[in-house]
């Protein structure tokens, strides 16, 4: 049996900030990079600035486009959120921690992946709150 090893950067999602790929495919098991709430054209989701200059961010939003693009990614290698077996978290502040726990609730309950959630002193944008990792399992069709 021949272990099948593929990677790829998705067509219409946040070009990585590196030379990484969305997702590689090694065997049966699909790994998600550390995906944030970043859109294609560098905004984010869940950041708002007024014209004051003042920046609000919702962790709860950015957490719903967080989970969403990991969704788009696994779905453009024939995968989806159901495959997931593995989540790891990273916030830039525990006190975040109610809100996105609330939305990861929505996709995911007590039979889905098991998860991992960790405080980082930050992620690579000042406005990002979560970037999440994931590891999928969806065996190669024969």
């Amino acid at each position: 049996m021949t272990t099948a090893s593929t990677s790829s950067v998705v067509t219409g999602k946040a070009t990585p900030r590196g030379t990484f790929p969305h997702v590689r495919r090694a065997g049966d098991f699909l790994f998600v990079s550390g995906t944030s709430s970043r859109r294609p054209d560098n905004s984010f989701d869940g950041v708002a600035v007024d014209e004051m200059g003042t920046t609000s961010l919702d962790i709860r939003a950015q957490t719903r486009a967080v989970i969403n693009n990991i969704g788009d990614i696994l779905r453009s290698v024939g995968a989806d959120l159901k495959d997931v077996v593995e989540v790891t978290a990273f916030l830039v502040d525990m006190n975040d921690f109610g809100g996105y726990n609330a939305v990861y609730a929505e996709y995911f309950d007590y039979e889905g992946p098991t998860r991992t959630t960790v405080a980082v002193h930050q992620l690579p944008h000042p406005h990002l709150r979560v970037e999440i990792k994931a590891v999928a399992y969806r065996p190669t069709q024969e």
